[in-house]
């Protein structure tokens, strides 16, 4: 395996060996600490841009399973059609993987899709420096090759355009309730329990004008980057709030949309939420939840209009995990209750959706 090595923006260096594909990369250099899930976090679109750290030491051991689609259009074990991470470090990288369900290893996914993938890093220091300092900007250099620097932008980049739908899309056409989903770079799971729940979805790209459409109710999508860089989405969503009172639900980023029309506003998080632990309570109860979170911005709930309040609160830094309308059926979570792998302890959201619907 080659060396390779990762520079942080404030020149923090830690050498490895790369065991995906042999290119350099850049990206801002996040962490996730979820023991399991690495096929469902490589094919979040919410990664795009970042280069992914595992906390956990060992990955790759279960191996990757096929990519196969069902009936519904959606990917059977993934959460999209490729892999969305710059790259990924981990720890301990094992080649030799076992489980009923592998058809390759991770080093050969990565670099069948020329994602770039870095071992034998201590992710431990790498993720205590990112705590410390915050998510910073990386780059990972072949030592072989150390004129070939990469270069890479984050703040201020559109990436929801780059990975939402083009066109619209339709799923479980002629079902009960139409639900038009704003695709911001929606994963799979949140497409399938929407359809489990017997609607309609109508998938549109995020600055798509669904005002004028025939629908039951509006489903707002997580999706990676600053929501700033959104506006046309929130635009499109305050004409649906001064139409009418039909329901709305967000997740992730969708949260963030709908508290920016909500007159709100966003900024970002120090090192984000990304693991599957993360402690949530219900605004008003004694009642926790455990979640799966992905996400480096949080909305400022103390400027929210009037007319909205806070539905869940994050129990580790206070930050907000959800909004809701003081009397229309408009509400979000910035946690992902579809989470596979993670928690399903709010898998509620979704039915609590459904069931505003008339």
């Amino acid at each position: 395996m080659k060396k390779v090595t990762l520079v942080l923006s404030d020149g923090t260096k830690f050498h490895g060996q790369s065991f995906g594909y042999d290119a350099p990369a850049a990206g801002e250099v996040v962490f996730n600490t979820a023991m399991m899930g690495y096929p469902e976090s490589l094919t979040d679109p919410s990664y795009a841009g970042q280069i992914l750290t595992f906390t956990f030491p060992l990955i790759g051991n279960y191996g990757v399973p096929p990519f196969t689609i069902e009936n519904n259009g959606l990917p059977t074990f993934m959460e999209s059609d490729h892999i969305y991470p710059s790259a990924i470090v981990v720890s301990d990288y094992c080649a030799n993987y076992s489980h009923w369900n592998a058809v390759e290893s991770l080093g050969d996914w990565l670099r069948r899709e020329k994602v770039p993938g870095i071992t034998g890093i201590d992710t431990r220091q790498l993720t205590k420096v990112l705590r410390e300092q915050g998510v910073m900007m990386g780059k990972i250099i072949f030592d072989d090759e150390p004129d070939n620097i990469p270069e890479a932008n984050y703040e201020g980049v559109n990436f929801v355009d780059q990975v939402s739908c083009k066109e619209v899309i339709r799923y479980n056409e002629g079902a009960g309730k139409k639900v038009v989903l704003v695709d911001c770079g929606v994963k799979a799971n949140i497409i399938r329990s929407l359809i489990k729940r017997g609607v309609e979805v109508i998938r549109v790209p995020w600055n798509y004008d669904y005002t004028d459409m025939d629908f039951d109710g509006l489903f707002l999508a997580n999706g990676p980057g600053d929501p700033d860089t959104c506006q046309d989405a929130v635009d499109i969503i305050r004409k649906q709030m001064s139409m009418s009172n039909k329901p709305i639900c967000g997740i992730c980023m969708g949260n963030q949309l709908l508290g920016k029309a909500a007159g709100a506003t966003i900024y970002k998080l120090k090192y984000g939420h990304r693991s599957h632990n993360q402690p949530v309570r219900l605004v008003g109860t004694e009642q926790c939840y455990i979640t799966s979170q992905n996400h480096g911005y949080a909305v400022d709930a103390t400027t929210l209009g009037e007319d909205w309040k806070e539905l869940f609160v994050n129990m580790n830094d206070g930050s907000n995990e959800g909004i809701c309308h003081k009397s229309n059926p408009w509400f979000t979570c910035q946690f992902h209750p579809e989470a596979c792998s993670g928690s399903v302890d709010t898998m509620f959201m979704f039915d609590k959706f459904v069931e505003t619907l008339k």
